[in-house]
């Protein structure tokens, strides 16, 4: 199948699900270089649900601010327009694909892993030192990083079944991207990358959507993209609670060079930090 294929595919999914107002509108806001911390602080004030979400994660040890932040002006300022962005996507994004149902697997355990891979790229981007790279940017990218499965799981059933089949009857050698490839012409994350695209979605998590299984083809954000995908298998062994490589794929040697960080170094101080940060972070973002 083709790029139009996946294309078509994903605009399918618009009637299904969309983002809420609040998040199209910051979105716009912060696209827009005349706009105003005053301007973006309106719009979330408007929205009496996110600004409760916005207020508590901004007093959670999430963010960890020595003072209480009690107004949305206050948040905006100190969290900064492009946090508040990812903030107000990483809030929203489980409650907008409540609605799109499949029969393939568990919409909790989806989120557990989403949220695991979203939690150890924030640790490792704080790790990095080859050049800057922002924290909440890579959290949401990475509780992003799979959404491409819920679309084919619900517009593929059939086909999304034959490749966690052959997933299984390869005793999980085959990885499921491979899989999906194999079945469709197509994988998760090149439907994920579409659908960041049609929802004009910022480039960077577009582009660690689409190439979270492949960095090499990352070619405006390796960086970013390579700590979502050694983000995405360290939060298999998370989930897993294993701190051997062997008991998960491998990492792709070039996402440690891109990164500069040390396997032997990060795997066991990250792993062990998310295992104790997923409750907190279930009940901001899933409110679990």
């Amino acid at each position: 199948m083709n790029k139009t294929t996946v294309a078509e595919l994903v605009k399918g999914i618009n009637d299904l699900v969309t983002l809420p107002d609040v998040f199209i509108r910051i979105n716009q806001l912060v696209e827009d270089p005349d706009s105003s911390t005053a301007d973006i602080a309106k719009v979330v004030s408007q929205d009496p649900s996110f600004t409760v979400r916005l207020l508590r994660v901004a007093n959670s040890p999430f963010y960890g601010f020595s003072s209480t932040i009690d107004t949305v002006s206050r948040a905006v300022s100190v969290i900064g327009t492009s946090q508040i962005r990812n903030l107000a996507l990483s809030t929203a994004v489980a409650r907008s694909f409540e609605g799109l149902p499949n029969n393939l697997v568990s919409m909790e355990n989806f989120w557990h892993h989403s949220l695991y891979c979203a939690l150890v790229a924030r640790i490792l981007a704080r790790q990095v030192k080859v050049r800057r790279c922002e924290p909440d940017a890579v959290f949401t990218a990475g509780l992003l990083h799979d959404i491409g499965e819920l679309v084919i799981f619900n517009r593929l059933p059939e086909q999304a079944k034959e490749s966690l089949l052959m997933v299984l009857d390869s005793g999980d050698e085959i990885p499921v991207y491979q899989a999906e490839n194999q079945v469709m012409g197509f994988d998760h994350a090149e439907v994920g990358g579409e659908l960041a695209r049609q929802w004009s979605l910022p480039p960077m998590l577009e582009e660690c959507i689409a190439y979270h299984h492949d960095v090499r083809q990352a070619q405006r954000y390796p960086l970013e993209t390579a700590v979502v995908h050694i983000a995405n298998i360290l939060a298999l062994m998370a989930e897993i609670d294993t701190l051997d490589p062997a008991d998960v794929s491998p990492v792709d040697p070039l996402a440690w060079e891109i990164t500069g960080l040390v396997a032997a170094e990060v795997i066991e101080p990250v792993v062990r930090e998310a295992r104790e940060e997923i409750a907190e972070a279930e009940k901001l973002f899933l409110g679990k």
